[in-house]
């Protein structure tokens, strides 16, 4: 009996582990909405990704409308979630704001909270190594509040052709030191559509503006030396557009820098707002060699600065990220 016994609960474990490694490898999971892939989610495909994968894990998405409020968590790395078609693949959530949160027993006597900026995300990355390719992250939220499409927590993150939809805050870089690389990616918003506090590259990126507003809102500490930079990128607008600053700093030693960029007529002659006073004294805002009808540097604020070109050769992506663990960001 006792060897009956035996040999049923190591069958028992066989199969379980078994089953909890289907995926457990290298090969690429399929998500489609129509049932062909192995998913018809995409967080159903994440939900089964091994924790800490020392593998690269291909999560293909195919063509179609995804609504999905997704979290990549902090265990999860080395994942790749790429799209059949940039435009055509979408995922999309309609947070804002301005929702009440939900009512918990403890605090049903208290007067209804609001969910918060950052609760309104579509997709949270915290993992690290998480790359993102040829897809759409878009917050369709009415413009109730600031409404984010994209929140990143995790280091070495990289989007390749990829959209990012929203209006107020579309884009937040969250935690400070983390390296993140877009290119060939377009943005869009009105209102500091791109703002936080971590280490972002952007590569020739189409920056697309669709209220009178501030494109960016850098919170860069002290202590980092680099910010939010856009190489070669295009800044356009929608047609009923007429003010645009390139930034206001979030909190003291914002850091931004265009380099190489077409900025538009649009562009206020200033070029940046303070925000606070008293932030004049610490962001850090930066120019080089953009072109454009609004790229002429005569009367930007006088705490702006144009770089030299001998500062301007030291700022690339390998100097930026100082990538000593061999981030191929690539």
């Amino acid at each position: 009996m006792k060897r009956i016994l035996f040999a049923f609960v190591s069958l028992c474990l066989v199969l379980t582990a078994s089953a909890a490694g289907k995926f457990d490898n290298a090969d690429t999971i399929v998500v489609a909405r129509d049932g062909t892939g192995q998913f018809r989610n995409v967080g159903e495909a994440i939900e089964v990704c091994r924790a800490f994968m020392d593998y690269h894990k291909v999560i293909y998405v195919k063509k179609g409308t995804y609504k999905e409020k997704l979290i990549i968590p902090s265990w999860l790395q080395n994942i790749e979630i790429c799209g059949e078609d940039r435009d055509q693949t979408i995922i999309t959530w309609d947070d804002h704001a301005n929702i009440e949160a939900d009512i918990s027993p403890l605090t049903s006597h208290l007067s209804p909270q609001k969910i918060g900026t950052f609760r309104t995300y579509t997709l949270k990355i915290e993992g690290n190594d998480i790359t993102l390719k040829n897809i759409t992250i878009e917050n369709n939220a009415a413009k109730l509040g600031q409404a984010v499409a994209l929140h990143t927590e995790g280091d070495c993150l990289t989007f390749v052709n990829c959209r990012f939809l929203g209006n107020q805050d579309t884009v937040y870089t969250g935690v400070a030191g983390t390296r993140l690389f877009f290119k060939d990616c377009y943005i869009e918003g009105t209102t500091d559509f791109i703002f936080g506090p971590s280490t972002a590259w952007f590569e020739h990126c189409d920056i697309y503006c669709k209220a009178n507003s501030y494109i960016t809102a850098a919170s860069t500490p002290q202590e980092i030396m680099y910010g939010y930079i856009f190489n070669n990128c295009t800044i356009s607008c929608a047609p009923d557009v007429t003010k645009l600053y390139l930034g206001r700093p979030w909190r003291d030693y914002g850091y931004t820098l265009f380099m190489h960029c077409t900025l538009p007529s649009q562009i206020r002659p200033e070029g940046w707002h303070h925000w606070q006073k008293e932030r004049e004294q610490t962001a850090r805002y930066l120019e080089f060699e953009n072109t454009g009808e609004g790229a002429a540097t005569d009367k930007r604020v006088g705490w702006s600065r144009q770089l030299t070109k001998k500062e301007a050769k030291e700022i690339t992506p390998e100097n930026v990220f100082r990538c000593a663990d061999d981030w191929n960001f690539r």
